[in-house]
């Protein structure tokens, strides 16, 4: 399994979590100054990875070989998410979608990243963060317009807008595509897919920063309150919390196992967070309704982390270090 994060000093860390002596290492892959300016997002699909900076650009990477896939440049302006559609049936992706600082979305085909289509003004504003339905087919979007979006992906054109009231900052669906996540502040709504009816309300003690649905029922938040709660979303409650995770905001959350639908066999249950002062740790969860948890691996990056994202796929440790846009070994920054 492997972890990658993005921080406002332009690097992207790839980190691969191997086991040891019946113990949890996290491994350094790779680091790279990727971007010209910080890293505002990231998307993880099998070896794939992708970055979105303020440098309007997007990044592509393949996590087996360290090495960069080249870098997409149909944005003019900061791309504010990403996000990987990946069918089941196939162990790539298929799209990938992204969006940016003037309301935009771009499509692309993952197969060579050929660019698709560009969907201007989905947004009056900045898009703060954009869900793909596990179909597909619909993807949902976030505004500073203080609105949410559909789109619709089969015929190119945004297909509903409407309201909100209040800035989202963050929008999920669950991994059936049944019901969605919005964040606004430190409150996260609950909502059914079909209709946007509300079906629940989380109130939350600081402003949510991240949130991660898990397939167990449960939804990972954490923010501000520097804690990881896990939300059960049919009853609304806290169904534990992993109190001062970090020693600063939660800035990303990544259920490894079970989001990747690798769980089974003697692999625990993993969920991995990161911190703005550069801090990413490992817990297994297994437990934490019962006791005070320790990460069961850490890692300090010695930089200020915007994002974090994972993937299921088992690598290997590379001995000769990063590699650089033409393929060659860099030496592993620290």
């Amino acid at each position: 399994m492997s972890l990658v994060a993005g921080s406002y000093e332009r690097f992207i860390w790839g980190f691969s979590l191997i086991p040891q002596n019946e113990t949890l290492t996290l491994t350094p892959l790779f680091s790279y100054p990727s971007h010209l300016s910080l890293i505002k997002c990231l998307a993880v699909s099998a070896s794939v990875v992708a970055s979105g900076g303020a440098d309007d650009t997007i990044h592509l990477y393949d996590l087996a070989t360290a090495a960069s896939l080249g870098s997409l440049h149909q944005h003019s302006a900061t791309v504010t998410a990403l996000a990987f559609y990946a069918p089941p049936s196939l162990p790539f992706p298929r799209n990938l979608l992204s969006a940016d600082a003037e309301g935009s979305l771009s499509l692309f085909d993952a197969d060579g990243f050929v660019h698709l289509k560009t969907l201007p003004r989905v947004h009056r504003r900045a898009v703060n963060d954009l869900a793909l339905h596990p179909s597909g087919k619909l993807a949902l979007s976030v505004g500073r317009d203080e609105c949410l979006a559909m789109v619709n992906l089969v015929r190119g054109r945004r297909s509903f807008c409407c309201r909100l009231g209040k800035e989202a900052s963050i929008v999920r669906y669950d991994s059936a595509g049944d019901r969605f996540f919005m964040a606004m502040e430190e409150k996260v709504t609950v909502h059914e897919a079909e209709d946007a009816r509300l079906l629940l309300e989380l109130d939350c003690q600081r402003k949510v920063l991240c949130a991660t649905p898990a397939k167990n029922g449960l939804l990972y938040t954490g923010g501000e309150d520097r804690n990881i709660t896990a939300w059960d979303i049919n009853s609304g409650k806290v169904a534990y919390s992993i109190e001062g995770a970090h020693n600063a905001r939660v800035k990303g959350i990544v259920v490894l196992t079970d989001s990747d639908a690798v769980a089974g066999g003697d692999d625990p249950y993993l969920v991995a967070s990161a911190s703005s002062d550069g801090v990413i740790r490992v817990w297994d969860v297994r437990m934490a309704s019962t006791e005070k948890l320790n990460p069961v691996a850490e890692c300090k990056t010695q930089s200020r982390l915007t994002c974090l994202a994972g993937s299921s796929l088992k690598l290997k440790r590379r001995q000769s270090g990063t590699t650089n846009s033409k393929g060659k070994d860099q030496t592993m920054e620290d």
